[in-house]
């Protein structure tokens, strides 16, 4: 893929060409990691370049739900708190049972579906706030369809540019040295594709 997203003609192409940008980022800083490396923490922060991986997906899936259900709520979780909050902490770790393959095989699917719902969605559909979350608007009851693939955006880019800072932390590798390499762009007095070091 390019190095930007796509020019688009209209509001929805457009939503999907930045969805779809910054989804495959997380390709990107994975590109050529060992499960041990991806697995790492090499910055101050506790996320894993693995963990990004596996966020990117699950909030990517959330919202998603949000948007199908609506203009009603998901389904409710019918698990009890503590497991729910323990399935929410698992969601920011690779754990020592998970390849990193299989967790962007995992992702490379929710993409997908993320940009199929909003390539058919309406874009105007009312989407329900869920007032219990302690960070949602309380004077708010609805965001739209709209609104919430923009968020989506923000998020994905947010967790994009933490990967960025620990996959330059793991081996020095950058953006778009990374993406060259995973995309095949051929060499340039100004940009080497990246190469694992011997």
């Amino acid at each position: 893929m390019p190095g930007l997203p796509s020019p688009a003609g209209d509001e929805r192409q457009t939503l999907i060409e930045f969805l779809r940008f910054n989804q495959n980022a997380f390709f990107a800083i994975g590109y050529g990691l060992t499960d041990e490396q991806a697995r790492s923490t090499p910055s101050v922060s506790a996320l894993s370049i693995g963990g990004l991986v596996k966020h990117a997906a699950g909030v990517q899936r959330s919202w998603v739900e949000r948007v199908k259900a609506a203009p009603d709520f998901p389904p409710r979780d019918g698990r009890s708190i503590e497991e729910q909050r323990a399935a929410y902490q698992d969601e920011y770790v690779m754990r020592d049972d998970e390849t990193l393959a299989a967790l962007l095989d995992n992702l490379r699917e929710q993409n997908e579906e993320t940009l199929r719902v909003f390539a058919e969605a309406d874009l105007d559909a009312k989407v329900p706030v869920p007032h219990e979350v302690p960070w949602f608007p309380k004077d708010l009851d609805y965001w739209n369809v709209r609104w919430v693939g923009m968020h989506l955006v923000e998020e994905l880019t947010r967790h994009a540019g933490h990967g960025d800072i620990i996959r330059e932390s793991i081996d020095g590798a950058t953006m778009y040295e990374l993406m060259a390499a995973a995309e095949g762009w051929p060499e340039t007095d100004f940009l080497k594709p990246w190469k694992a070091s011997a």
